[in-house]
């Protein structure tokens, strides 16, 4: 069947080729299963010619034996292709989302540009469990097809027009069948992104709820939901009104075509072309392939939606990435870290050099220069014009994987896991429990751990909700300690933590951070004094340098910026 655009059928190929095994295994079965129940009405007409009509008890028994092991051949294969079906789905659907998770975490990033992450999840779980089912349904076309060509053949034994008309009856059916799947496949897709859509949107209200109880707009987030859930919800129905209309347009097509084999077979019995037994077994037949037909219906829907999937999940893994990879690795980097002329949105030709081992404060009003700052030293987006080198190498010739196991930037806004305390801190630590635990106590989240009911092992809600927003800044920084990478850059990593707490972080920080490269975006006087030199940006440019002490002493903007 067709795969619907070049992209989606490159994504339904690879998934169906990774199940190649089990879709052959489960189509044998499944052609068994179907030719099986094709000679079952075959053997009842041989029953009433051979036995019935003649009153022979010995054919009688041999002939119903043989029926008997018609039905535990065809309930064996059954079970067993269904088994291993279901199992194709599932790997292939396994597969895509591991593919799917790749791409989003690839260190290169894109895969998240314009999509919200509740779409993503939906992309990852709905479209990838839809284009598994290709997989499982494909085996349940190639055994509907033999049903149907084994039917034909039985039919042309008993009658060459009964089979005749068969064999050209069912190409042209399949073709009707294909085009009335083409709305339910444009309705599919708009379905699944408004679905994604509106999945985003309720994700984005959850994790924000907090902050919409306490401006009071909850019935503003609710309203937007509600719009978003309608378009959702007519967007299933008029899928579902052209699934109903499909099934049943070609139901009505199969119904019309097994009649007319009807009234055709019993036309030549009653002119003897074919015996009674024929007639039944041909009635039989033409029954039968009313089941070929409805699964044929069935995987041609399945089809058209898989289609519709996988082209979605085909836009996720070939979007461009942000930044493009080099080769080079920087193991064991120094950490010296330089900017030549960087510009970059708010950023306006920004010199910088940060020796290796310096402590550096970096200060400005401008959250966004601050933000555009950030995207280039974690290389989430490559300056304009201007270069960023690491050990004097730029940081568009390293490998962005290898890239980031050597820098690190902690945003202010970094998300907890829904694990315990310890498991956070370790997920940067590389399992040395050492360095964790120097962690907890250079950023005070040691602290936290003991207030929690089960210590370290306290098990955090969903983004460390069930912390308060100090304690989260807390464990945020003590994951972002333990990594320990030779540069660390960290944004205002203690805007919620009291003060006395701040300047005990402030002064184990510099001993924790002790021969390694740390640049500290922030305008905290607490932080700012630990730090071996401040540079101040202002209008995106570097405007000045020096000690906290000289700058607060000697600038009146910068004491503004500090101590405001």
């Amino acid at each position: 069947m067709p795969t619907g655009g070049p992209a989606g059928g490159l994504v339904l190929r690879r998934a169906i080729k990774g199940q190649r095994g089990r879709v052959v295994s489960a189509s044998l079965l499944g052609m068994t299963h179907q030719g099986c129940e094709a000679l079952v009405p075959v053997v009842i007409g041989v029953i009433i010619d051979s036995a019935v009509a003649t009153g022979s008890s010995a054919s009688l028994f041999r002939w119903l034996l043989v029926l008997a092991v018609l039905f535990l051949v065809l309930s064996t294969s059954y079970r067993t292709s269904a088994r291993i079906t279901e199992s194709a789905g599932e790997h292939a659907a396994h597969r895509l989302r591991l593919d799917l998770g790749a791409r989003v975490l690839d260190p290169r990033g894109g895969a998240d540009a314009n999509r919200l992450p509740g779409a993503l999840t939906s992309i990852a779980t709905n479209d990838a469990r839809r284009v598994g089912s290709v997989t499982t349904v494909l085996s349940y076309g190639v055994s509907a097809l033999a049903g149907l060509a084994i039917s034909a053949v039985a039919l042309l034994r008993i009658s060459v027009p009964l089979g005749l008309l068969v064999l050209l009856g069912i190409p042209p059916l399949l073709w009707l069948g294909h085009k009335i799947s083409r709305p339910l496949e444009r309705r599919s897709e708009t379905e699944q992104e408004h679905a994604a859509h509106a999945s985003g949107v309720a994700a984005d209200l959850v994790s924000g709820l907090r902050v919409l109880k306490g401006m009071g707009a909850e019935s503003a987030a609710v309203a937007r939901y509600r719009t978003t859930s309608q378009d959702s919800l007519g967007a299933a129905l008029r899928a579902a009104r052209s699934r109903a209309a499909h099934e049943g347009a070609v139901l009505a097509l199969t119904g019309v075509f097994i009649a007319v084999i009807g009234v055709v077979g019993a036309y030549l019995a009653m002119r003897g072309s074919i015996s009674v037994g024929d007639l039944v077994a041909a009635v039989g037949l033409a029954q039968f392939l009313l089941g070929p037909f409805q699964l044929l219906t069935y995987v041609n829907a399945e089809f058209a939606q898989g289609r519709a999937s996988a082209r979605r999940i085909a836009e996720v893994l070939a979007t461009p990435a942000t930044v493009e990879g080099g080769e080079a690795e920087p193991a064991g980097a120094a950490g010296h870290v330089r900017l030549r002329g960087v510009s970059l949105g708010a950023l306006r030709g920004v010199d910088l050099d940060l020796p290796a081992g310096s402590l550096t404060g970096i200060v400005t009003k401008d959250p966004a220069a601050a933000n555009d700052l950030l995207l280039c030293l974690a290389r989430e987006r490559d300056p304009a014009d201007g270069v960023i080198e690491l050990d004097g190498t730029p940081l568009t010739g390293l490998d962005p994987d290898a890239l980031r196991r050597a820098v690190l930037v902690a945003h202010h806004d970094a998300d907890l896991f829904e694990s315990s305390l310890l498991d956070n801190v370790r997920a940067g630590a590389d399992g040395d429990a050492a360095a964790v635990d120097g962690a907890l106590a250079a950023s005070a989240a040691d602290e936290v751990a003991r207030l929690l009911p089960d210590g370290g092992d306290t098990v955090l809600a969903e983004r460390g909700r069930s912390l308060s927003g100090g304690q989260r800044q807390r464990v945020a920084l003590a994951r972002a300690l333990a990594a320990d990478r030779a540069v660390l850059v960290l944004h205002d990593p203690t805007t919620a933590v009291d003060t006395v707490t701040e300047s005990r972080i402030a002064a184990r920080l510099r001993e924790a951070r002790r021969g390694r490269t740390t640049v500290l975006v922030t305008t905290s006087p607490a932080l700012l004094a630990a730090t071996d030199r401040v540079v101040v940006l202002d209008d995106g440019a570097v405007r000045t340098d020096g000690s906290h002490p000289d700058l607060l002493a000697a600038d009146e903007s910068y004491r503004a910026a500090v101590l405001a």
